[in-house]
Formats: C-alpha cells, structure tokens, sequence
C-alpha cells in the first residue's frame, strides 16, 4: 500500500469515527432533550427551546442561542433543569455551557461581515481583556466569604449573598445604605466576584457613581450618547456605589433613571450603595427614590464588639504576625467607628512588629496607637452641628435660633441640642446661648427628651416622611465625625 493509499484509508476511517461520534452526541441530545420535555412540559420547552440548539462534547452539555439577551435569560431560567437532565443522561460529572451562535452568512452584505461600531466608553470587564495589565496594577475584588456579619449587618449580608446567588431575582435593585467604612463597598465587590464566577455569560458592570457621571459627560461632549446607552443599558448585573454623588445633579441624575428603567424592565440586576436612606437624599426626583426603595434598602450599621473582634483576628491572620489577644480586644473596643479604622490599626501593629521584631502586647498597642490618634482628632464645633442639622431638615439657622415652637422646627433644635451635648465640650449654657440666648435648662430638657425618644424607638419628621430617631442620629453623626 502506498502512500497515497495510506492517507486515503487513514481519512476515511476518521469520518467513520466521526460520524459515529456524530451519531452518539445526537442520541444523547435527544435524550436530554426528552427529559426537559419531561421536567418542563411540551408547552414550557417548545416556547424557550426551539430558539435554541443543544450539543454535546463529551462531559460537556453546549446551549446554542441566538442572541446575548436569550443567553442570559435561559442561564437564569433553565441552568439547574439542564444541569439535571444532562446529568441524568451523561452522569454526574456534566457541565453545562451557554453560548452565543455565530451571525449566519446571509447576514453578510456587499460580501464582507457587517463592522461592530467602535465602543465610546468600554466595561470593567472588556477593558480588562483588551488593555494588558501586570498583577500587581490589577484590582482585587473582595469576596462575600471574607465578610465578617453580626447582628447589625446580617440582613445586608443575607441580601447581597441572595443578589449573588440568584441575579434579577425579587430583590431588584437592592439599595444597601450606611455611614463609611461599614462594608458597603466589599458586599458589592462580593457579589460583582460571585457572579462573574459563578454567571460568566453574564455581562456585569461595577462602577462608583462618579464613574457613571464622567462617562455621560463624557458621551455628551462627544456626541456618543448611542454608544454610552449601548452600554450602560445592556448589561445584565449594573452595580454602582455611592449613588449619592448624583445628590443635587440633576441632569446626570435624570440619565440614571432612565438607565434604571431601563434595566427593570428588561429585569436585569441592579445594586446601589448610598451613605444614607434614598429618603434622606432629599434632591433626588421622588420617582428616582422610589425606585431605589423598590426592592429591598437595608442598612449596615457600625459593627458590635464582637464582629469588631473577630475583624480584627481576620485581618491579623491573614498578615501573620504575633499579638497578644489583650491588644486585639483593645483594638476591638477602642476603635468602634468602621471597620477601616480597625484594618488601619491593626496595620499600624504590623509595622510596629516589622521594626522592633517583637511580639506585639497591650502596652505595646496602647502605646503606637495612642501617637496615631492623636493626629486625627476631629473637632467638632457647634456651627458645624446647626449646618448639619438645617441641611438635613432643610430649614435656616435663624428658624433653628427662633422662638417658633412648631413641631417642624423645635424638633431639630432638640435635635441639634442634643448632639451639641454628644460632640462638642461645650456647657449647657454655651449651647443654650447659641442656639437663640436659651437657658441651661432648656438645653438639659432637650438633651432628656432626645434620649427618651431613642430608648423608646421613637420617631422624628424629616421633611415629608416619618424616620426613626436613632437612623437619623447615626447619620448626623456620621457626617459630623468625617466632615462630610
């Protein structure tokens, strides 16, 4: 047999094995294809599986679609009743793929493939691909695994795993809300992580709000509005923190509720972090508010002495050097504010080792922490106090100094009072004199009051809405202590 021959066998023999091959992944198919029929109904699988193709290479179970949106959808719809069928015919070991056919070729015209229009603003996810970058320059994304709950960010935390494990489910959008450093950043970074592992046919989009406003300023000086549409009201997962920056921006406020209409009604995911209630951000448009309220707002608190704890143990595990667990509970207790403050002594502590290569005790931690707080003490003055104040309930510092004894007005001075006493190291007479030449009892009244409202989960009007008291005492706070 010569050469010739040779290949000519050769040949044949793989398209035999081929057709084979063939032949054994189309029984399969249409096996699998019986069961859905089975678990689904005739009805049920003609309407959402005749637009599709089934395919099988060995362990794997390929779902053709025809377009990016019915992708998404049978992923979210049909993943486990495919993962269950495939298993059932292939074993347990399947896995099921979705992907995207190729445009067939009468879509071609004037003999070459129609040209994608050049993106104007690109996603987090393909610029990645497209701009090489080292390890070290590339983000880390905190994972949902590595978030301490306790009781005062429990419901947050439930949500966000919920939005992770089931996107455009009920909880559509999810507004998570708090004062700084209280996580709201690593639960959305931990669910844009799990569902790009978990969803990859998924388009997600992770941005702050700053980003957004820069790209529609962006679209708008260079006419590329269609594009910037393109892109922001496509994506699957939209997650944007600190929605608050649109606080006053109406323009660019009014182009992200478009956006957020947008995605609703195509009931794709979309999560939001604020440093405030979406009530409390009193020039937003009400249809921007309610929207936000839509789904599901939760707020994370300053974490308890425990969670604190166990943040700290985390966070010195993880960079492994030797502490007394005297200096972790000092640490726990002192710095009660947000869990930055917490990472940023324990990093302190980790330097102190570096240098003196000794192990870490409680002197040692009261000592190198005691220096660094003396350097960010912020003062907090009664001015400062009246602005929050009157910012929050939208009035003037002279109804707050006044002799009105309206519900409107003297409950924020009570208010302003009250924190006043908490903040500042003025006398009672110093605030009463400030606050419209009142005496010292007025100003120990008002402090009394206050504290019998938040033992007794009272409640306070702020504008048009009903709040409870120690949400927007946290909040003044907050903003007072940061110089927000």
């Amino acid at each position: 047999m010569n050469a010739s021959q040779t290949l000519r066998v050769r040949a044949e023999g793989g398209r035999k094995r081929q057709t084979a091959t063939m032949d054994c992944n189309q029984e399969l198919v249409s096996r699998i294809q019986r069961a859905l029929v089975a678990q689904l109904g005739e009805r049920r699988y003609g309407n959402w599986f005749e637009k599709t193709r089934l395919e099988v290479c060995g362990e794997v179970l390929i779902v053709w679609t025809s377009s990016p949106y019915l992708q998404s959808w049978m992923q979210r719809q049909f993943a486990q009743t495919l993962q269950t069928a495939a298993g059932d015919v292939i074993g347990p070991g399947v896995r099921v793929r979705f992907d995207v056919e190729a445009a067939p070729e009468s879509l071609i015209q004037n003999g070459s493939p129609p040209q994608p229009e050049k993106p104007q603003l690109e996603s987090l996810t393909s610029r990645r691909d497209a701009v090489p970058r080292t390890a070290a320059s590339r983000r880390r994304f905190a994972d949902l695994s590595e978030f301490i709950a306790g009781s005062k960010n429990e419901l947050a935390y439930t949500a966000a795993r919920q939005v992770a494990e089931n996107p455009g489910g009920p909880l559509n959008p999810l507004c998570i809300y708090g004062g700084v450093g209280c996580g709201k950043t690593h639960l959305l970074e931990g669910i844009y992580r799990q569902v790009r592992r978990d969803f990859p046919a998924l388009q997600v989009l992770f941005l702050t709000a700053e980003n957004f406003a820069n790209y529609f300023t962006q679209a708008l000086r260079e006419r590329s509005l269609p594009s910037f549409h393109q892109k922001f009201r496509n994506v699957d997962v939209l997650l944007v923190d600190d929605v608050d920056f649109f606080h006053g921006k109406s323009g660019i406020e009014e182009e992200f509720l478009h956006t957020l209409k947008s995605l609703e009604s195509l009931g794709r995911q979309v999560v939001l972090t604020a440093d405030r209630h979406p009530r409390l951000l009193n020039k937003m448009s009400d249809e921007l508010v309610t929207r936000m309220l839509a789904g599901l707002a939760c707020r994370l608190e300053s974490s308890d002495l425990p969670t604190r704890l166990e943040i700290v143990r985390q966070r010195v595990r993880r960079q492994a050097f030797p502490v007394a667990d005297e200096a972790l509970d000092f640490i726990a207790r002192r710095f009660s504010n947000n869990v930055r403050e917490l990472e940023g002594a324990v990093n302190c502590l980790h330097t102190f080792h570096l240098m003196s290569k000794r192990r870490v005790t409680l002197q040692a931690a009261r000592d190198v922490l005691a220096r660094l707080e003396r350097d960010c003490i912020r003062v907090v003055r009664l001015d400062d106090v009246e602005q929050a104040v009157c910012r929050m309930f939208q009035i003037t510092a002279d109804d707050l100094r006044s002799a009105r004894r309206s519900r409107s007005v003297s409950q924020p001075r009570m208010l302003a009072m009250y924190l006043a006493r908490r903040l500042t190291s003025c006398a009672y007479s110093e605030i009463g004199q400030f606050f419209g030449n009142r005496n010292h009892s007025t100003v120990m009244a008002a402090e009394k009051k206050i504290r019998r409202l938040i033992d007794a989960q009272g409640v306070i009007r702020v504008c048009a809405d009903q709040w409870p008291l120690h949400e927007v005492i946290d909040s003044l706070e907050s903003q007072l202590k940061t110089g927000s």
